[in-house]
């Protein structure tokens, strides 16, 4: 497939942004911005500042890690205005060490309407990125639609570096069927698969990934569940799915289920918290899995979603309890992480 055109305009701009990122890098790190002190602490649901200051736009994201290296993936809906969606989409890159401390590293998609048919506005949610140890190359996967969500396709997009400009290859639906809300998930074996929610089929599938990553090739199993916001994790040798009930913005009561195998069989699904709580306003996007020297923690990352004002979105990340079949999502409050350690912790304000 050929690659979108960008208007000469577009061009130069991304040239601009890319040429200050790459000048940071070369003058050492960058530093936060004046008056931004370092994080200690993750606090649910609050304003998240990046290294300038800035609100985190990462929303629908996703996390792949590079040595000691997190990258966050998501929907910048910065300049958002409300009540009206722009033409251009667009997906931002961070970098952390700790999980705490954010640095934009690029807007690695700036985009229109990536095929003709698509029209504007258009859809273009939930980034997820795998690396590919074969071919070196870093492959997003988007879930694509038209304004009346009626396409429910994925797109492609590759890069030669994690946080380089990405470049469209092709939109398609899975395995031929409709795809919406999608997931990650690797693997101990390095598999990748696909996680997509598919309307008709009132559920959810697990698809493995072509060995270059550029295509969904097999079905691996399906879940009868009319579940979205696929995450899944794979914790002491059981696999742990979440899904949110279909309710658009509104949140509701996020349930898991548990399997020996990706294949299945799947357990019944059961509340991640309280029923009454509505996972806290949240949306499952992904399970993070930390391996430390001392702990293995997991942390849900969700969604606050506000669909007046997308760029005040928030995010409820906290450590899962989990083990033994079970999974408990605990009522949020600040805490923190040692990365190295794995190990978690607390924090009580008086």
């Amino acid at each position: 497939m050929i690659p979108l055109r960008r208007t000469m305009k577009t061009v130069l701009l991304r040239r601009l942004f890319r040429v200050a990122l790459l000048f940071s890098v070369a003058v050492g790190p960058v530093a936060a911005a004046p008056g931004v002190a370092p994080r200690q602490s993750i606090v649910p649901g609050a304003i998240w500042p990046d290294d300038r200051g800035h609100h985190i736009q990462a929303h629908g994201g996703g996390i792949l890690k590079l040595g000691d290296t997190y990258y966050w993936f998501g929907e910048d809906r910065g300049g958002e205005v409300t009540s009206k969606k722009p033409l251009e989409r667009k997906v931002a890159c961070y970098a952390s060490k700790d999980l705490m401390n954010w640095e934009l590293r690029n807007q690695v998609i700036r985009t229109g309407p990536p095929e003709p048919e698509i029209g504007s506005p258009f859809v273009f949610e939930r980034p997820k990125v795998y690396h590919n140890a074969k071919t070196g190359k870093f492959v997003m996967y988007v879930h694509l639609d038209d304004k009346s969500y009626r396409l429910a396709r994925v797109a492609v997009y590759v890069s030669d570096t994690v946080d380089g400009d990405y470049t469209f290859v092709r939109s398609f639906r899975p395995l031929g069927l409709e795809s919406r809300d999608i997931g990650q998930f690797v693997d101990d074996d390095g598999s990748a698969y696909l996680i997509f929610e598919s309307r008709p089929s009132k559920g959810f599938y697990i698809a493995k990934l072509s060995d270059d990553y550029l295509d969904v090739v097999e079905q691996t199993c399906f879940i009868k569940s009319p579940l979205e916001g696929g995450a899944l994790v794979k914790y002491d040798g059981l696999y742990y799915m979440i899904g949110s009930w279909m309710t658009g913005w509104k949140p509701n009561n996020n349930q898991y289920a548990t399997a020996t195998s990706l294949a299945g069989p799947w357990s019944a699904f059961k509340d991640i918290a309280p029923k009454e709580k509505k996972t806290y306003g949240s949306q499952s996007t992904l399970m993070l899995k930390v391996v430390g020297s001392k702990k293995t923690s997991v942390i849900f990352m969700g969604d606050i979603w506000r669909p007046g004002n997308h760029q005040d979105g928030r995010y409820l990340w906290m450590p899962i309890e989990i083990g033994n079949g079970r999974l408990w999502l605990p009522e949020p409050r600040e805490w923190t992480i040692d990365v190295a350690t794995g190990e978690t912790s607390f924090i009580e304000r008086r």
